[in-house]
């Protein structure tokens, strides 16, 4: 067997102190939510876990020392990373005027429902283009890796889950949470265009921060 219980139970909980704590993740879902309702929320929640995901299994396989060291290469990341949310931003600032009552078959009021493939995609993007998801596998994960129990890259890969899975179930609480806060405005019209656009201003002011910060690491 390749882990043991004490390996996950130490792994969560060091992991748990580290999510519960809001960081960008938590406010790209939220903007997700304000801005587009529930159902783009989950499924930004589901992409960004699964941009995690994809990056805890190239540290995995041994590029993570690799990325750690190669700043250019992190750099690259993090500002493509910034200028999505950015655009991700300015779209939800143009649909705001569009924003009014939703369809039966839309829960929260969500305009761009209809294309999942998208919400889950731009959930990847974030993700996988987060630098410092990158920084906390290959600084966190090594240490609950147990070398005499039998490959490290399969320890790490099954060790990933923890994180991810843990993640996956805080935003996705974040993201219901703001999508009610949307619903209630769903039946008036002003309203629900002022919580899209406090959405759309969100994600922007998070590329903003993610573009500025760590500029002089």
């Amino acid at each position: 067997m390749p882990l043991t219980l004490e390996q996950v139970l130490a792994l969560g909980a060091t992991c748990a102190v580290i999510i519960l704590v809001p960081g960008p993740s938590v406010l790209f879902i939220v903007g997700r939510a304000l801005a587009h309702g529930r159902s783009t929320a989950l499924l930004s929640v589901l992409g960004n876990s699964l941009g995690s995901l994809l990056a805890a299994l190239v540290i995995a396989v041994g590029l993570g020392p690799v990325l750690q060291r190669w700043d250019v290469v992190l750099e690259v990341v993090r500002i493509a990373g910034a200028a999505y949310l950015v655009w991700l931003g300015v779209q939800a600032l143009r649909g705001a005027r569009h924003a009014g009552p939703a369809p039966a078959t839309a829960p929260g009021g969500a305009p761009v429902a209809a294309r999942p493939q998208r919400a889950l995609r731009d959930g990847v993007v974030v993700g996988v283009s987060n630098p410092k998801v990158f920084v906390m596998f290959a600084a966190v994960l090594p240490q609950f890796v147990e070398p005499a129990a039998g490959s490290v890259p399969l320890q790490m890969a099954l060790l990933s889950l923890v994180p991810v899975l843990i993640g996956l179930v805080c935003d996705s609480g974040w993201g219901l949470a703001a999508a009610r806060v949307r619903t209630a405005f769903v039946g008036r019209p002003s309203r629900l265009r002022t919580v899209t656009r406090v959405g759309g201003v969100s994600m922007i002011g998070l590329g903003v921060v993610t573009a500025v910060t760590g500029r002089h690491r």
